[in-house]
């Protein structure tokens, strides 16, 4: 199952001095075979906080896209178009979001579902039960 990583998930891969990246390396050795996938959402989001001054290894916007860009050109890759909205009550359980720091995760989540891919993210707190017909199989935290 292609796994969608969330933007702390790739700035910790695309960052050698982030706390999290052996772990998300080992992580990406362990399961690359099934091959990873990005999103507009996450590829902007990666590069803007890698490029944001006040990021500890803070790097030019244009260092950053390179980065993830030579990510992305592996035959593992593949790129998902993210033209769901958070207005469709069918992709989203409202009832289930606790507060807006879950949009993104629930968003991102979906997105996965459609996809019959995983999210993973280093979140614990990614409602599950927001999204219907999410199982465990989607989720997975690192």
């Amino acid at each position: 199952m292609r796994s969608l990583f969330d933007v702390n998930v790739l700035i910790a891969l695309l960052d050698a001095a982030h706390v999290h990246h052996a772990h998300a390396m080992q992580w990406l050795g362990d399961n690359i075979r099934h091959g990873w996938a990005s999103c507009p959402l996450t590829q902007n989001g990666c590069i803007r906080i890698l490029a944001q001054p006040n990021y500890p290894n803070s790097v030019p916007a244009v260092q950053a896209a390179a980065r993830l860009r030579e990510a992305v050109r592996t035959v593992h890759h593949e790129f998902w178009a993210d033209d769901q909205s958070l207005l469709d009550d069918d992709l989203f359980n409202w009832t289930h979001l606790l507060g807006p720091r879950q949009l993104t995760d629930a968003y991102l989540l979906a997105l996965a579902v459609r996809h019959k891919g995983r999210f993973v993210t280093l979140d614990r707190r990614v409602p599950l039960a927001a999204v219907p017909g999410a199982t465990a199989k989607h989720l997975v935290v690192i």
